[in-house]
């Protein structure tokens, strides 16, 4: 499929790369069945091909193999009963499962490691490429693989019914159905959608953003509560959206504070199964839409609603284009630190993995901790009961924790103000706690410090030429000056003024470039007892 392709390409740059693994992890107690477990991962491996491809490179593009689906999923099996450090070599198993690259060439994309703590104690780790799955192929992997496991364990046949189509026939279909004037009029969609904007949003950053990017992450809790819930239901009704959308307009608003910028391009991953034939299947359907919300022009928290499900919708209408057709028809500047057309996320779970159903065994999902993610910010939240909740992920390399906590802390102020007032303009909507308004408004401006005030500018200078007259004082391109060498020039052209007539209090005129002639001009103006009057050379003559 188009998605493949763009990952394949992605893989080649970076063979060794385990940024596209997804991890699954269970610990199993009680009484497992090997022989009905390991049937079920061998069912599950030949009833979808997807998971059994391979890709090799060919002469232009690369070409799909499937392998033979009696050769069975690969498990690695380890036995860590009799061993006093267990839990140490558990983790580092672990590890080593989580630091180990598939060659999409050669292996299947698929691999699983069984680990015996004790006589009815396991983990079993299962790994996949993102290649040949996603996060609603987990969900279907999950439900087929406890369904085949009581019926093995029972006895019983394989009870899941055979698959119409399999992945291999959607990429074909994919390939002829996206074409022609549907794919232009998609094409032409997201071109002008896009076109003119923003390459990079602009976040403060706790650190320098890295030559390259690092997917190295962590995240943090988010949970709206029972009550915001609420109101954000009763909000959406009133406008007509959904709940997603209202938290699009809220992290699209909280982003514009943050940046600065009122255009923001946010990727919005959407699990792209439109057809009831590929519900079922185990594959890489999901595409990503960049959705684009307009804050200019002051707009009230009506207003941005509005523009957030115009520009869902529309963006949803247009979801085939796959996302890696979308970056190359608008061909936006590419750069090794960040993704192109947006760096930060927002989706939306509705589809959950669920857990293992496993009769005679208590399952609990482990090894999810986020260590990893595809771009600068990504919040993750979805309906949970009576309360939305989830998390917001992040770049290691550019933020900290704690700064991550305060934009959640945003996030919630600003959808507790939206659910007050919908008629209040967005940018008027106060976001600060009362302990960080403090700091930034007072703690921060405590700069009250003893100057001599019977010294002027120019002599509080001459005073620092004393001082270290061979300390750098001015850098310009290439050049460095000294204090000594600044205070030198200024004073020749100080006697120069004075001999032209500059007497104290005379205006002068200063018509020139940003250069190190600029700050010698002002001192010298300023030695002369003049006062200076900076002129743009821009200005008409």
């Amino acid at each position: 499929s188009y998605s493949q392709q763009r990952l394949w390409f992605l893989s080649q740059l970076d063979e060794d790369s385990t940024n596209y693994n997804i991890p699954l992890g269970w610990r199993l107690q009680g009484r497992l069945e090997r022989v009905a477990w390991r049937r079920s991962l061998d069912r599950l491996f030949a009833r979808h091909e997807a998971l059994r491809c391979t890709f090799v490179a060919g002469e232009d593009d690369p070409q799909v193999q499937i392998l033979s689906g009696d050769r069975g999923l690969p498990v690695v099996e380890h036995d860590l009963r009799d061993r006093p450090d267990a839990q140490a070599a558990l983790l580092d198993l672990c590890q080593e499962e989580a630091r180990t690259p598939f060659d999409l060439a050669r292996e299947p994309l698929i691999r699983g490691r069984l680990i015996r703590l004790a006589d009815e104690e396991y983990v079993f780790l299962l790994t996949q490429h993102h290649i040949v799955s996603d996060g609603w192929s987990m969900g279907v992997l999950v439900r087929e693989l406890s369904s085949l496991y009581r019926a093995f364990e029972a006895g019983e046949d394989d009870p899941l019914p055979p698959l119409a189509i399999q992945y291999p026939d959607y990429a074909a279909w994919q390939r002829q159905w996206l074409s022609g004037e549907r794919l232009q009029r998609q094409a032409q969609y997201w071109r002008d959608t896009l076109s003119g904007a923003p390459a990079r949003l602009a976040l403060p950053t706790d650190r320098p953003r890295p030559a390259q990017q690092s997917f190295a992450g962590a995240s943090v809790p988010v949970v709206i509560d029972q009550a915001l819930t609420r109101g954000l239901k009763r909000l959406s009704r009133q406008h007509g959206t959904t709940l997603f959308m209202t938290v699009l307009a809220a992290w699209a608003a909280v982003l514009s504070r943050l940046s600065g910028q009122d255009d923001i391009v946010i990727g919005v991953p959407t699990a792209n199964r439109r057809r009831r034939e590929i519900e079922d299947l185990i594959g890489f359907f999901v595409n990503t839409l960049a959705v684009r919300i307009d804050l200019s022009g002051e707009p009230s928290v009506s207003d941005l609603l509005e523009r957030a499900r115009r520009a869902a919708l529309t963006a949803q209408d247009h979801q085939d284009l796959p996302f890696e057709q979308v970056v190359e028809i608008v061909q936006p500047p590419r750069a090794l630190d960040h993704t192109p057309l947006f760096q930060v996320g927002l989706a939306w779970q509705n589809n959950t993995v669920g857990s293992l159903d496993l009769p005679g065994l208590r399952v609990e999902a482990t090894g999810e901790g986020l260590d990893q993610v595809k771009f600068d910010l990504e919040l993750n939240l979805g309906e949970q009961g009576e309360v939305i909740a989830g998390t917001l992920g992040y770049a290691t390399a550019l933020f900290d924790r704690a700064t991550m906590e305060r934009q959640c802390g945003y996030l919630l102020a600003l959808l507790r103000a939206m659910v007050v007032d919908a008629e209040q303009p967005v940018r008027e909507l106060d976001i600060l706690p009362a302990e960080e308004r403090s700091y930034l408004l007072e703690e921060l401006n405590r700069t009250e410090a003893d100057y001599p005030l019977d010294l002027c500018v120019h002599e509080l200078f001459e005073a620092q030429v004393r001082r270290a007259p061979d300390a750098v004082a001015l850098v310009f391109e290439e050049q460095s000056i000294s204090y000594g060498a600044l205070n030198a020039d200024a004073n020749r052209l100080a006697h120069h003024l004075i001999e032209l007539g500059v007497r104290p209090d005379q205006p002068v005129a200063i018509c020139v470039e940003r250069s190190p002639a600029m700050v010698v001009g002002l001192l010298a103006i300023l030695k002369a007892g003049g006062a200076y009057v900076p002129l743009d050379p821009a200005y008409p003559s």
